[in-house]
């Protein structure tokens, strides 16, 4: 991949795994841990989609708490978890890999940045609860300009901020959706496939796909 100048990584499920806040209660919620982490991420996606069509929009904060209220109702989860639950996902893990990969394309002098639905002091105190705050450049909140991805006004950030073109930027997600939003606006995105997962038809292909981020370093 060539002529790359900035290096976009969506966080959530990408960076940072989502399912640790649910795992990490594991033991209080039980053998139905996972099938409420992933629900409770299917809703919050689908509440940040239905807000942005509806224009009813509302912080990824609350928007993740909205979707927890229903995942604990639907998986009859104690009700007194909430809390704990919420705040874990202030401290959500990342991925093993993702500290060593981030040092060795800082080495490399791509401008290094994060481009997410997560509200401004969501990012920050995941980037800084797990010491990469000094690794990006840049932490994009679609907060910036309240609509959420995969509307083109969220990826123009980047853009915008580096003056650059389009296809200067590689933008990783985890996201099928994200992926191809990113894509189709004009972005070399790279699909990261942690699960095997299928890719979903909408008009586009990701430039690669990779099972973790450190098989990008044989990319660029």
């Amino acid at each position: 991949m060539k002529n790359i100048k900035a290096i976009i990584f969506d966080a959530y499920g990408t960076l940072f795994d989502v399912n640790s806040a649910a795992e990490k209660c594991k033991d209080k919620i039980g053998d139905k841990w996972e099938g409420f982490a992933n629900f409770w991420r299917t809703i919050q996606l689908e509440y940040t989609w239905l807000r942005s069509l509806m224009k009813r929009h509302k912080d990824f904060w609350q928007i993740t708490e909205d979707s927890l209220d229903k995942s604990m109702k639907t998986y009859k989860i104690d009700p007194t978890m909430k809390n704990e639950l919420l705040n874990l996902y202030k401290t959500l893990s990342p991925y093993k890999e993702v500290h060593e990969v981030l040092i060795k394309l800082k080495e490399k002098n791509f401008k290094l940045a994060i481009l997410s639905n997560g509200t401004p002091s969501l990012l920050d105190e995941l980037v800084k609860s797990n010491n990469l705050e000094n690794l990006f450049d840049d932490l994009f909140s679609v907060e910036q300009v309240g609509i959420y991805k995969p509307d083109s006004k969220v990826y123009d950030m980047p853009i915008k901020k580096y003056q650059i073109q389009k296809n200067e930027v590689c933008f990783l997600s985890a996201n099928t959706w994200d992926v191809s939003g990113g894509g189709n606006y004009g972005y070399n995105s790279i699909w990261v496939n942690r699960n095997n997962n299928i890719f979903d038809k909408l008009d586009y292909s990701p430039r690669h796909q990779i099972k973790q981020l450190g098989e990008l370093l044989d990319i660029l």
